[in-house]
């Protein structure tokens, strides 16, 4: 069993004793974090990190992100594919809250894809926020309860 009530009104949970609600709530947090992150979410801030405009371009207008990303960079080459005006989002794009507009294929998709990482990521905390509430709240006693 993960926990157990002690007498001076604390809590035990997986060897941790003498817990406060607070406490409980820290190591259980930390407990669905670890069951949920996997090599998947290495992948993902991978893609986040590699979206970062880091490398140094030409002049740009006004208003835009000055530099470009390396994930942006290559797909410019391996999908060198001319389109219509695709919207995209960049960092001053968001700032601005209107979508930046791109007419190769590569850079919609390196633009994109760190974006998608970033909702995979809120989606992967979110889920571990609910269920270390639901966790900590069948644990939890009276008051300690979160609802």
């Amino acid at each position: 069993m993960d926990s157990v009530e002690e007498l001076n009104g604390t809590y035990f949970y997986k060897g941790y004793s003498n817990l406060s609600a607070g406490e409980l709530l820290f190591w259980i947090f930390l407990d669905e974090a670890a069951e949920q992150f996997g090599t998947s979410d290495l992948l993902t801030v991978g893609l986040i990190l590699l979206g970062q405009p880091e490398i140094a371009t030409r002049g740009k207008p006004g208003g835009t992100t000055p530099g470009t990303s390396p994930l942006s960079s290559q797909l410019r080459h391996w999908l060198n594919i001319e389109t219509r005006r695709l919207p995209t989002l960049t960092n001053s794009s968001i700032r601005r809250m209107k979508f930046a507009y791109v007419t190769n294929l590569g850079a919609f998709v390196g633009r994109w894809i760190p974006v998608l990482g970033i909702f995979f990521i809120a989606a992967d905390v979110s889920a571990i926020a609910y269920k270390a509430t639901m966790k900590y709240n069948t644990i939890a006693r009276g008051n300690d309860k979160l609802w």
